[in-house]
């Protein structure tokens, strides 16, 4: 069980609602925030029986081993700015899982956390009103996943040669990472994100990818982000497509 007296002493004066199980982080972060639940309000939970992934997938969320939270956040940016939002909330995730653990992770745009090219965490933003609704699942301590994950997901655990890692302390560095980065776009602009993402990316400059589109596949060499945050597709003919959504893989 997550030692909550430890996070609360470190995150003072600021609203933590843990569960023990939830059907999902998200829907009950959208049901405080519609009520008014200042910036910064952090939902988790031991489990989620419904955890939410893009597209409607399911996220797994064994329990007690994974850390499962959405974070209320209010800061006054625009609809069209979520895409760089998630970055930005990308750019965190890698900065806590970092700190936390010496672990070294790489951003596949537009929200997945991979580490030794396998997935660890992944990100959801919605809009909720005049909130951001922050969704981030890590997976931390699962020792082993079903046969159809195993080939694509990871652990930190797993990643780290066996070695257990403390929730509290990721999750601790975790809404520190997200309120400076944050705070990076609120008060800079869009610019440095930008930037800091497609260092941190392998995925976003010069990576030959296939790009999954609910009308396709699309292949091609990746050319930069636009102002918005999303991908370009230098197509094999010299033309460009610009990403807006979609499943980016590396073509093997």
């Amino acid at each position: 069980m997550t030692d909550l007296d430890l996070v609360r002493s470190r995150l003072p004066n600021r609203r933590i609602e843990w569960h023990a199980s939830i059907g999902s982080t998200m829907t009950e972060a959208s049901r405080l925030a519609a009520s008014g639940a200042p910036s910064g309000t952090v939902i988790g939970a031991e489990e989620q029986t419904a955890g939410q992934g893009r597209y409607g997938r399911t996220w797994l969320s064994e329990a007690g081993v994974g850390l499962y939270v959405t974070l209320i956040l209010r800061y006054g940016f625009a609809p069209d700015s979520i895409p760089v939002v998630t970055l930005a909330l990308g750019l965190a995730a890698v900065e806590a899982i970092l700190k936390a653990t010496d672990l070294t992770c790489d951003l596949r745009w537009p929200n997945d956390v991979l580490v030794q090219s396998k997935k660890c965490a992944g990100i959801l933003t919605q809009m909720e009103g005049n909130a951001i609704i922050a969704g981030i699942g890590i997976n931390v301590n699962q020792s082993s996943f079903p046969s159809e994950l195993e080939p694509i997901a990871t652990s930190l655990r797993i990643a780290s040669g066996g070695r257990v890692h403390s929730r509290e302390q990721l999750l601790i560095a975790l809404v520190e990472s997200v309120e400076s980065y944050c705070s990076i776009l609120e008060r800079e602009g869009r610019g440095p994100i930008l930037k800091m993402f497609s260092r941190a990316s392998s995925f976003v400059n010069g990576r030959r990818v296939n790009v999954d589109m609910d009308n396709g596949v699309e292949q091609g060499t990746t050319a930069g982000l636009t102002e918005s945050g999303f991908l370009i597709l230098r197509r094999d003919d010299g033309s460009e497509k610009v990403i807006v959504a979609g499943g980016v893989r590396p073509c093997s």
